[in-house]
């Protein structure tokens, strides 16, 4: 099992403690309050992820061959959001990044409880997270 599996695994073991699914709305509420804010010059034009309802920056940089996310938003749900993709994704070489199956948004009912645009940001996330993993992977080639 890989790392992210295993992360992603620790994150459904999680949401299998909340029954319901305001529970489970409110925990990612609250994984959103415990993301580290992004700093001010990182909040540009560039790194605002185009298709997001909310306003979304995601900041990535590299450190001994592995990618580091950092992100913010305007909106705490979305911010909860990105925070779980973090969980899974930072700190993680560009192929694991680009390999990533995510499974655990369904597994953790994530995707059949949001509105279409709402999916559609979180989708917009996933391919921010990936093609900067790509550029870091060419990077080093």
């Amino acid at each position: 099992m890989s790392d992210i599996q295993q992360v992603e695994n620790e994150i459904v073991e999680d949401f299998e403690l909340f029954e319901e699914w305001e529970e489970k709305y409110q925990y990612i509420i609250e994984l959103g309050q415990k993301l580290p804010p992004l700093a001010d010059e990182f909040k540009t034009d560039d790194r605002k992820i185009k298709g997001c309802q909310s306003s979304v920056w995601l900041h990535a940089s590299e450190s001994d061959g592995k990618i580091i996310f950092n992100a913010d938003s305007d909106s705490t749900f979305v911010k909860g959001e990105i925070a779980l993709l973090i969980q899974v994704m930072s700190g993680r070489t560009p192929e694991e990044i680009i390999n990533a199956e995510l499974g655990f948004i369904d597994r953790i009912g994530l995707r059949q409880h949001m509105a279409q645009t709402r999916a559609n940001g979180l989708a917009s996330m996933i391919k921010q997270m990936k093609l900067y993993a790509v550029g870091f992977q060419h990077k080093t080639a």
